[in-house]
């Protein structure tokens, strides 16, 4: 299939590494101008050389096709507006795709965090998104593009441990859906995508501090985690990105206001 990415612009947030860097590969693979960002700049710096090495001769030489970056720190405005500045002064206005995605915040228990935690989940994840889509907002309207936010199969079945992104994770998907009706008039699309348990580094912070509960090791916690999903395998972030990479693209143009769920057949929901 064509996704009719080639030559889009196309931000992602959060994508020095993980879910987010997989989403960028997959856009540049489609073709597309990309814009990375972290809060590191030295990640910044090694993503853009890793995903530059990924590309083939004939992409190289493709002025149309090309990835670069600025540091992003999601939960600053000053940081954010900055980023999509950036990305437009090098791109121009136009945006065809926004990647909404952020690191998660801890795993751990309602009596493990106080109200400095939940805000700092709060800026994380539901105004990291606000602001974000907000800045964007010009430049998807210009052609009429397409936003996606990175979410997680707890706002459909919470997950144990994992209270500050049960519950923020939830509004954030809630605000999509009525921005998403806001926003259809202008040509303006939004979804998000939910997923499951995938090999990054973030996950296997979430083994080990559910090895720590049941007393067993991180591996054991894993092999676990691995025998409640049907497919019997944690995802690949190449998986991931693909499917991103759909949603964003014209290829899903009739779909806005939807949370896609990416698990393995783990949720027990039917939808």
């Amino acid at each position: 299939m064509n996704l009719e990415l080639h030559g889009k612009t196309v931000l992602v947030a959060a994508s020095s590494e993980g879910l987010g860097f997989a989403t960028a590969q997959a856009a540049l693979q489609e073709g597309s101008r990309v814009w990375i960002g972290s809060r590191d700049a030295n990640k910044v710096t090694e993503a853009l050389s890793r995903l530059r090495n990924n590309q083939s001769g004939e992409q190289k030489q493709n002025k149309e096709v090309q990835v670069d970056g600025y540091p992003l720190d999601v939960t600053r405005a000053d940081s954010i507006a900055t980023w999509v500045a950036e990305a437009r002064s090098r791109y121009g206005e136009a945006i065809d795709a926004l990647v909404v995605n952020s690191g998660g915040p801890p795993p751990g228990l309602f009596a493990d965090f106080d109200d400095q935690a939940w805000q700092g989940a709060f800026e994380l994840l539901l105004l990291s998104a606000v602001r974000l889509v907000r800045a964007c907002l010009p430049g998807l309207a210009v052609r009429g593009g397409a936003a996606l936010i990175v979410s997680s199969t707890s706002v459909t079945e919470p997950i144990e441990g994992l209270i500050l992104s049960n519950a923020l994770r939830s509004a954030t998907v809630a605000m999509a859906k009525t921005l998403s009706r806001e926003l259809a008039p202008r040509g303006i699309r939004i979804n998000c995508l939910a997923p499951g348990r995938f090999a990054t580094g973030r996950v296997e912070r979430i083994d080990a501090a559910a090895a720590e509960r049941m007393h067993c090791s991180p591996e054991e916690a894993r092999r676990k985690a691995e025998a409640a999903i049907p497919l019997g395998r944690y995802g690949t972030t190449e998986e991931f990105g693909r499917t991103a990479c759909f949603l964003i693209s014209p290829a899903a143009s009739y779909m806005t206001g939807q949370l896609v769920t990416i698990d393995g057949g783990m949720t027990r929901g039917t939808w």
